[in-house]
């Protein structure tokens, strides 16, 4: 069938804002297929190849970031301590496994988020829902809630100012191994959580210190002091999508150009669907949810369409049962995908399965439920003989109070008020993620 990065307008689509001025959305896209590409295509296939590795066994995908991406908490800082914190939890992952961590971050482009209703009632007042910065604004007043297609150029920049900041980070010296322990978040340095993961930071050292013996320093190998972190995004916003998707000049071949990895999400993966048509035909790595309506026969026909050569490293199944559903559910379709000799990474998305909501109206995860289901992620893969690949969260560098319980920070349903400051959805803090990636290292 043929392919262009328009052809998804000719098929149903779902989770799609209705711009009233047609003329400014048709500027605004005309505008964005003229700025330069956010990444490059090689950039892209190299991503490619390290999926190929984690379907081998030979690394492990660490992807995290924000539900969604704010145009008012945008500043340097915040960038910053989620890029340590990616570091720190594949640093406890590399180290107990022996194997290399693909990391990606959930940001410069995580601005739009499905909604399960068009529309959202207060008071008695019913206006269209938050669908992400790049779409609308979260006051909920109704000029506030059109949706603004001058957004999508305020996603770009902002989109581009992370690229150009997280370049800097993987490249100017803050990813250096000698650089380890400053890597610790403030807030977590006198934790316990923090202290366990400098008792691996010294090992470290020892380790630097053999290897400066030998020869080998950050100055003459660049692996020790550089790093690469890729992006990724829902690629919810096919408009935008469409906008950033370029030929590539050495293949030939189409490459969205927005970030290095876009996945689809569960309320969008209808095989007849827009979304779907779109992801068929580009070249990037992609990734696909997988939730607890997924049938086996539906998943094999969804992964045969998104990736009809059975490309190596193409294709990351992202799975969403929730703890209470992921023993029953997953199963049938690992081995559905595996009798078919479909090649595919598996991952795990302990979150969106585990949300719940309190009697104060605050959406929240309980720890325990996303530890469970990331166990039972890792037991079911050893009991079929196939790879666990990675994890999938949202998650901030930052000491936020959204997902109640564990170990190293047990907040209760009466502390989520005091610093609650998601955009969307409930993040683990960075005590609890650097605590769900010391229970992942014990799993290998």
């Amino acid at each position: 069938m043929s392919w262009s990065p328009s052809s998804w307008r000719e098929f149903p689509i779902k989770q799609q804002p209705e711009y009233k001025d047609k003329e400014t959305l048709q500027k605004v896209l005309d505008a964005l297929k003229t700025y330069p590409p956010l990444i490059f295509a090689g950039e892209a296939r190299r991503l490619k190849q390290e999926f190929a590795k984690v379907a081998r066994g030979e690394a492990f995908i660490i992807q995290g970031g924000d539900c969604a991406e704010s145009f008012a908490a945008f500043n340097a800082d915040t960038i910053k301590n989620l890029f340590k914190l990616i570091l720190q939890m594949s640093v406890v992952v590399a180290y107990s496994s022996g194997k290399s961590v693909v990391k990606i971050g959930r940001l410069a482009g995580q601005f739009a988020k499905p909604r399960s209703s068009d529309f959202e009632e207060k008071d008695g007042v019913k206006l269209p829902s938050y669908r992400g910065d790049i779409i609308n604004d979260i006051a909920f007043d109704a000029k506030a809630r059109e949706a603004d297609p001058n957004r999508m150029i305020r996603a770009y920049f902002q989109a581009a100012a992370t690229m150009n900041l997280l370049r800097a980070f993987s490249r100017g010296g803050l990813a250096d191994l000698n650089q380890v322990h400053q890597w610790n978040l403030d807030f977590i340095k006198n934790h316990p959580i923090g202290q366990k993961y400098e008792e691996i930071s010294c090992q470290i050292d020892k380790a630097m210190r053999f290897l400066k013996a030998a020869g080998l320093t950050s100055e003459n190998t660049p692996q020790l002091r550089q790093t690469t972190v890729y992006t990724s995004h829902e690629a919810l916003l096919l408009p935008y999508e469409e906008a950033l998707t370029r030929l590539d000049s050495i293949t030939n071949e189409w490459y969205n150009t927005s970030a290095h990895m876009l996945w689809i999400g569960d309320r969008t993966r209808d095989i007849n669907g827009a979304h779907v048509e779109y992801f068929r035909g580009i070249h990037n790595p992609i990734g696909c949810k997988v939730g607890p309506s997924m049938q086996p026969d539906e998943l094999v026909e969804l992964v045969q369409k998104l990736n009809p050569n059975n490309e190596k490293g193409k294709l990351n199944l992202i799975v969403r049962m929730g703890a209470k559903n992921i023993d029953a559910l997953f199963p049938p379709l690992l081995e559905a995908v595996k009798e078919a000799k479909l090649n595919v990474v598996w991952t795990i998305d302990p979150m969106h399965g585990n949300v719940e909501k309190t009697q104060d109206g605050f959406k929240t995860r309980d720890f325990e439920n996303i530890l469970s289901e990331v166990k039972s992620f890792f037991t079911i893969h050893k009991k079929y003989g196939t790879i666990a690949g990675g994890v999938h969260l949202e998650m901030t560098g930052e000491d936020v109070t959204e997902c109640t319980g564990s170990a190293s920070c047990p907040i209760t349903v009466d502390d989520l008020s005091s610093r609650y400051h998601t955009q969307c959805d409930p993040r683990l803090n960075a005590k609890q993620a650097l605590e769900l990636a010391f229970m992942i290292s014990e799993n290998f």
